[in-house]
């Protein structure tokens, strides 16, 4: 398979868009349609500036602070599986209303989080940097058209449709967290076995 693709599903999976979607209608309900897509646009802006940035010193970071990879694939799949976990068990997501609604918590945490972070930077290892860096644009600028496409995408899917994606979502994120902690058990037994 094709590296972009390879981590374009992961990263498709972290940010979901269709998990996201019932938020983004309820925080943008009883503005005008001139706020809406300037809420829209902050938080696309946001999000890819924030995931673009992680993608390109969060190495250094790591370096700095005496991070491992093997560390961060068991931190980042936990991470990763606590929030499948709160998802699953809690649909209802944090809502919170404020001036700069696109930013947070829209751009940040909600399409961009620690999840969309740490599948950025296993992507990178796995996959490629070009391959990762394409997944983050396109999946977040599809989160931007979900998100402009959202009263029709509500109708078209109902509450139960954008519900049952957003368990689906939950579920694969899930396995991707488990799957990266025994990535992660896997090369710390290597590195200090062998």
């Amino acid at each position: 398979m094709h590296p972009f693709l390879l981590s374009f599903i992961p990263i498709f999976v972290a940010v979901d868009a269709f998990g996201v979607l019932p938020v983004f209608i309820s925080l943008t309900q009883g503005i005008s349609e001139k706020e809406k897509l300037q809420v829209l646009k902050q938080s696309v802006i946001t999000a890819l500036a924030i995931a673009i940035s992680f993608v390109f010193i969060g190495k250094a970071i790591f370096n700095y602070l005496g991070i491992t990879v093997e560390d961060f694939l068991i931190a980042g799949g936990i991470i990763l599986f606590v929030l499948a976990l709160v998802d699953l068990l809690f649909p209802t997501k944090q809502r919170r209303t404020s001036p700069s609604l696109g930013v947070v918590p829209l751009g940040m945490p909600l399409i961009v989080g620690p999840a969309v972070l740490t599948t950025s930077l296993i992507c990178i290892d796995s996959y490629g940097f070009v391959p990762t860096l394409l997944s983050i644009i396109v999946n977040i600028s599809i989160a931007g058209v979900v998100f402009y496409l959202s009263n029709f995408l509500i109708r078209l899917l109902g509450d139960a449709g954008t519900r049952v994606i957003s368990k689906i979502s939950s579920l694969f994120l899930a396995a991707i967290g488990i799957m990266m902690v025994r990535k992660g058990i896997i090369y710390i037994l290597r590195n200090n076995i062998f």
